[in-house]
């Protein structure tokens, strides 16, 4: 019954000191929001201007709200974008006291580096895939032929591309997460090269458009992403039987 007890008290501290660091991450959100809001508007003139660059098309909206819904969905997802650093930061606290050194050393790795492939990911999307993207659509038009493009289309578009190339990117960590952890070994996934690039190419056309561009120069760099990923593990193979 005491053991019973204990455990029982233990899983509610648990739960309080979970509850609130979410309510701290919360407050933060909340703190941000209103200095994002301000900031919506002049990010979208210049995401916009760097989307179409020098090309010959125009953006427009096509209801009385649509700007102020866009201005307010980039706003929420600049909040988390900012935000996201003492969040992970919180919950790293959270679960701190429940590891072993060299969980935490592995993890805090882990953390660090996701972030980093996550941010390059985002980076590499807005300037230089979705330019292209728009570019080759935009190849299309002639003198009979008009690109008219909703703005509401290519900013969500622009903010679906970049979550989706951050998670992408995260393709080597996985890998060698796995192999590091010996969840799963370096042969067996290196046997199954074949399956992994299949795997890659369904999830490619899975998340983007209904277009052979965007699913290559989403599903090309995550499969170079997945040999840099084994080409690490395999290091640390190697590393582990000279030990």
């Amino acid at each position: 019954m005491a053991e019973t007890k204990d455990s029982t008290q233990n899983l509610i501290f648990h739960l309080e000191e979970l509850r609130h660091t979410l309510i701290r991450c919360f407050i933060v959100l909340g703190i941000v929001l209103p200095i994002t809001l301000f900031a919506a508007p002049a990010l979208l003139e210049v995401l916009t201007r760097h989307i179409i660059k020098d090309l010959p098309i125009t953006l427009n909206f096509f209801s009385p709200m649509e700007i102020f819904i866009l201005q307010i969905k980039t706003a929420i997802f600049l909040d988390f974008l900012l935000c996201f650093p003492y969040i992970a930061r919180q919950l790293w606290n959270f679960i701190l006291p429940a590891l072993y050194e060299h969980e935490r050393r592995f993890i805090k790795s882990i953390v660090i580096s996701s972030a980093i492939l996550f941010s390059i990911g985002v980076t590499f999307c807005l300037f230089f895939i979705l330019p292209l993207i728009i570019q080759f659509g935009a190849s299309f038009a002639s003198d009979k032929i008009h690109a008219v493009l909703g703005i509401s289309n290519i900013i969500n578009l622009s903010l679906q591309l970049s979550a989706i190339f951050g998670l992408m990117f995260q393709f080597p960590l996985i890998t060698y997460a796995l192999i590091k952890a010996h969840i799963i070994s370096y042969n067996t996934i290196k046997n199954k090269r074949p399956y992994v690039f299949t795997a890659i190419l369904i999830f490619s056309a899975l998340l983007t458009p209904p277009d052979i561009v965007s699913q290559l120069m989403l599903s090309i760099p995550t499969y170079i992403l997945f040999e840099l990923g084994l080409f690490f593990a395999k290091k640390l193979s190697s590393a582990e039987k000279k030990a």
